[in-house]
């Protein structure tokens, strides 16, 4: 398997036979290997790739919904009847983008989707992985809580704190005092938003268990309520960004596979992952959508451009 610097020094030996063919050398590269992966599998591949690691100010590094056109432009002329592969590595991002994207690929391909995740997809990315048949998932691999953010806050955190404040005011009046300047933090309606915002991520991932991961599953419908329970408990899992490794996430009852047991695979998919690192740190790109026929949708950082006083 090639390892990152492989990968590097690959780029590196077409960046002249680029040059010539009016092409990058990072997309020839990547596309070999992302074409590479679609014949070992003989099925659909889509990478959805962020760059926040890397390029943590970039406008919008997480699941929106312009990512739509994305996805529409990389689905457009695929054989759907192969199923697909999607390939994520994200922070997460906006509830209702999330919802939007798997309504179109659950659309287009129906229950026939993996999800493969290389590296992190975490919050609405693992959402995104739990609403597909599987997921597939290395050693170093990592899924995280689902609980909703608001306004940098977690929801459950806030929601926590007002069922503690009420507790503690009226088993004694005087913490009242205490109390007043935090909860006068918040804006009217905000508790019923985060109440609202727990609620849809767990009807939704539930939902989309029972149909995708659990569909036809003795006893699904528990066995999502449960999974969905654990991926929200806000005391358990301590912090949105913990990482939610491949043994916790089977142990919680996801359905995973261990890219580890098919090492051609493994090897494709990690060799896909570092063409994306790559891409995402030594280009302008931070967020690409792509599939194995090199069709992409590419959001880049615009160029600083530095202007240098000169001399009169």
């Amino acid at each position: 398997m090639p390892n990152w610097n492989d990968i590097l020094n690959e780029i590196g030996s077409h960046k002249l036979a680029a040059e010539q063919a009016a092409s990058s050398a990072q997309d020839i590269v990547r596309r070999k290997h992302l074409w590479q992966l679609h014949e070992h599998t003989h099925r659909n591949v889509i990478a959805y790739y962020s760059g926040w690691l890397s390029k943590p100010k970039a406008p919008s590094p997480g699941i929106n919904d312009e990512d739509k056109n994305g996805f529409m432009t990389a689905v457009h002329q695929l054989d759907r009847s192969k199923g697909l592969d999607l390939i994520l590595h994200t922070p997460g991002g906006d509830m209702a983008a999330t919802e939007s994207i798997v309504f179109y690929l659950r659309k287009m391909f129906g229950r026939d989707i993996r999800a493969i995740v290389p590296q992190i997809a975490m919050s609405a990315g693992t959402m995104i992985a739990c609403c597909c048949k599987e997921i597939l998932m290395g050693q170093h691999s990592c899924l995280g809580p689902i609980d909703p953010q608001l306004a940098g806050l977690p929801a459950l955190g806030v929601k926590k704190e007002f069922e503690r404040a009420f507790r503690e005011i009226k088993a004694d009046p005087d913490k009242l005092a205490i109390w007043e300047p935090i909860l006068r933090k918040y804006h009217p309606t905000f508790l019923t938003q985060c109440e609202s915002a727990v609620d849809w991520a767990q009807d939704f991932v539930e939902t989309q268990l029972r149909e995708a991961m659990l569909y036809r599953k003795k006893g699904g419908a528990k066995k999502a309520k449960d999974i969905v329970a654990k991926l929200l408990d806000f005391d358990a899992n301590k912090a949105h960004q913990r990482h939610i490794h491949i043994d916790e996430a089977a142990e919680i009852g996801l359905k995973v596979q261990e890219l580890e047991k098919d090492q051609k695979l493994q090897d494709l998919v990690l060799t896909v992952h570092h063409c994306y690192i790559h891409a995402t740190q030594n280009t302008n790109a931070y967020k690409m959508v792509e599939n194995h026929l090199g069709i992409a949708v590419v959001k880049q950082q615009a160029l600083k451009v530095q202007q240098i006083a000169v001399p009169s």
